[in-house]
């Protein structure tokens, strides 16, 4: 059996690839995965970038940037599928969650119009330090979106930095950050500990958005076909269980194990539920969709998810937007994702990019095969993104 070795930070969107090793889909494949736990999101590109692991659960934006030639010098990467859409939460320090309270704001975790709009006014009264995982991430994409079209120039307007996700309520309770996005349950560590309170889901503001990718060396995926085609099958395989209902239970408990998580199995399943504990008092919010594994073609890699990327890293660092589109859209392989797939059942999307931000729950899609249902796909403000005709 030939052993693959995927990277991973210990979130609950690494699901996926935990469940395909552990439930035997891996094996089923005849692969053994050999599952590399990193600290940190540089850790993993360099690590995947310079050969010493073969694919990893990456931030969807990376290899986006990569091929535009932001950060570190890196081997080319390819996204070859999506782990996971939403799972993000913003949270703030239990000091500003009093002055949120104070401005009248409610926690209901599902506005991002009111929340911004309060964030915003808050943010006027004391410059904000805010966390992300990394600066190249949808954390800090989706953090950009929702401030700036809330009255809050962002990056500009705050001070941004990087946290590792497992540090995040360490930073709060040490007055590092005021604020953060990050993916859970690393959100509600700071709720649990009573630092801090969960103001959104990061599904409130884009509600189909690619958190995760598996992504690998563009070389190897090429010249590894076989390799390449078995490790994308267990995972969708795994994908598609988690999809299942009444695997929660056990995909909490798996991901609490010391090797991945090492946290209590309880957190873990409520960000699977998607029932959210928002602040210390003990409110829970049900934010439906919170993450998904599997319903909508959550696997499929959108060119159009990619276009999007690369259209808002191109607009703020000031390069050609349509340059940069072309560019993101060859790194969603959706090409190999036909290949590997197409006789597993993956149900395949008609076409490879979509309107992004202008689809109701439930929109019957074009397929090449089976009933294509997708998921609500919204902007919080409404806006709609054409890749076909943005500039």
């Amino acid at each position: 059996m030939t052993t693959v070795r995927v990277g991973f930070i210990p979130l609950v969107d690494a699901a996926p690839l935990i469940v395909a090793h552990e439930m035997g889909f891996a094996g089923e494949e005849g692969i053994s995965l050999e599952l590399v736990k990193a600290p940190s999101w540089s850790t993993i590109r360099d690590m995947l970038a310079f050969g010493g692991i073969d694919a990893a659960h990456m931030l969807a934006p990376v290899p986006v940037a990569i091929s535009l030639g932001i950060g570190a010098n890196a081997a080319d990467l390819s996204a070859l599928m999506v782990l996971s859409v939403n799972g993000n939460v913003i949270g703030v320090s239990a000091e500003l969650e009093h002055r949120l309270a104070d401005l009248g704001h409610e926690f209901g975790f599902d506005n991002a119009i009111v929340a911004g709009q309060d964030f915003a006014k808050a943010a006027a009264t004391k410059p904000l330090k805010i966390g992300v995982p990394f600066p190249i991430s949808m954390h800090a994409e989706l953090l950009y979106y929702w401030l700036s079209a809330s009255g809050l120039p962002a990056p500009q307007g705050v001070d941004v930095r990087t946290v590792p996700p497992p540090l995040m309520a360490d930073a709060i309770a040490d007055g590092e950050i005021d604020a953060f996005c990050v993916g859970e349950p690393w959100g509600s560590k700071t709720v649990e500990r009573g630092i801090g309170a969960l103001l959104l889901p990061g599904s409130a503001i884009w509600s189909f958005a690619p958190e995760k990718v598996l992504a690998a060396r563009t070389q190897w995926a090429e010249q590894e076909p076989d390799l390449t085609g078995r490790l994308m099958r267990a995972v969708w395989k795994a994908s598609r269980w988690l999809g299942t209902e009444g695997t929660h239970t056990t995909t909490a408990e798996l991901l609490s194990r010391s090797d991945y998580l090492n946290l209590p199995s309880e957190i873990i399943d409520r960000a699977l539920m998607g029932r959210i504990v928002v602040r210390p008092t003990g409110e829970t919010r049900f934010s439906p969709s919170f993450v998904q594994f599997s319903d909508g073609a959550a696997t499929f890699p959108w060119r159009s998810q990619a276009a999007w990327i690369g259209n808002q890293l191109a607009a703020r660092l000031g390069m050609d937007r349509g340059a940069a589109m072309a560019s993101a859209k060859s790194v969603f392989r959706s090409d190999l994702y036909r290949t590997h797939l197409k006789d597993t059942g993956a149900i395949m999307p008609g076409a490879s990019e979509k309107l992004e931000g202008g689809i109701e729950g439930g929109f019957a899609g074009a397929s090449e095969s089976g009933r294509l249902l997708l998921s609500e796909n919204r902007f919080f403000d409404g806006a709609v993104f054409d890749p076909a005709t943005k500039k």
